[in-house]
């Protein structure tokens, strides 16, 4: 199981702000705040951004991203919505998907660096 993840700013102060604002429907708050990197989490840092002042932005498809779960459709839809009130595009729309096993409500974003950020939320099993 993964723990935490990692990407990379040119920006700490801008993209700290941006992803406290995105990430809040989520239910992640800023749990640590350092020179060089700052941790959301929910009971401890999960996703970190990590300082890197000369990156170049993210290329348009590396093929990666990450994928944080929703507790909600209503969060996805919010989580959308504060990226691209803050400076992020969109890259796929909220909505209903189909994975390889099981359907679910998504969306995806991009933040000012260009790194690919998905929010998931898994309908309710039907009840018989």
């Amino acid at each position: 199981m993964i723990d935490h993840v990692s990407i990379p700013v040119r920006d700490l102060p801008a993209a700290a702000q941006f992803y406290a604002r995105v990430l809040a429907p989520l239910g992640y708050a800023k749990l640590v705040d350092r020179p060089a990197n700052v941790g959301f989490g929910k009971r401890y840092p999960e996703f970190w951004l990590n300082l890197r002042g000369d990156l170049a932005a993210a290329a348009a498809d590396t093929g990666s991203h990450i994928c944080l779960r929703a507790p909600s459709q209503e969060a996805v839809r919010a989580f959308h919505a504060e990226a691209l009130a803050h400076g992020g595009r969109t890259d796929g729309e909220p909505g209903p998907r189909q994975a390889a096993m099981t359907t679910y409500y998504g969306a995806f974003i991009r933040d000012p660096d260009g790194n690919k950020i998905e929010a998931v939320s898994f309908p309710a099993a039907a009840t018989a």
